[in-house]
């Protein structure tokens, strides 16, 4: 990571409110895994109670990280190809997390293009995000508030006054709950 004095890891303290409360926080930080940098952009809630989150029928195998306490990846393989990474929210034991839709790249873009395969569209969608940063099943569970690896930091930027909000997109239950939040000038937010 490009040495800058101002960047310090998000605090675990922001990750242990509710889903929804803590998404739009999570605008502007910055994603870090190895040289890859990306602003957030663009993020969606889910938490136990909401039928779309992953943990709705309770914990399993597959979900587990998503039960423990805030701060930490949760990993999933989604479409029979895809990864998708997800921050744990809330409190341990019940299961929440904002996932990670979008980011802005700021430093390591040859080395994402390059995992996109010279795709143009290197981080604007959850799969794509992963595929760029490298983020796969070995990184289920990584916590992002401390330690190596993927990371997430604040470089002062603060969340956007007054984020997009709207309903969740690629969802088929509860695609009505507006828990999807984006910064209003990234490109192509609509």
């Amino acid at each position: 990571m490009p040495t800058d004095r101002r960047r310090r890891r998000v605090p675990r303290s922001i990750l242990s409110g509710d889903a929804p409360d803590v998404a739009p926080l999570l605008l502007n930080k910055l994603l870090v895994h190895g040289e890859c940098v990306g602003r957030i952009t663009e993020v969606e809630a889910y938490r136990q109670d909401d039928p779309a989150s992953h943990t709705y029928r309770g914990e399993t195998q597959r979900n587990a990280v998503m039960f423990g306490p805030p701060g930490h990846l949760y990993v999933y393989f989604t479409y029979g190809m895809h990864y998708c990474a997800n921050v744990v929210t809330g409190p341990a034991g019940h299961g929440a997390a904002v996932l990670l839709r979008a980011v802005e790249p700021i430093d390591g873009v040859e080395t994402m293009r390059a995992r996109r395969h010279g795709r143009t569209a290197l981080t604007d969608g959850p799969a794509k995000l992963c595929q760029a940063f490298a983020i796969g099943p070995d990184h289920n569970g990584v916590d992002v508030c401390a330690g190596a690896g993927v990371g997430l930091f604040d470089d002062g930027t603060p969340p956007p006054v007054r984020p997009l909000v709207g309903p969740r997109i690629g969802i088929s239950k509860a695609v009505e709950v507006p828990w999807r939040f984006r910064v209003p000038t990234a490109a192509g937010a609509s």
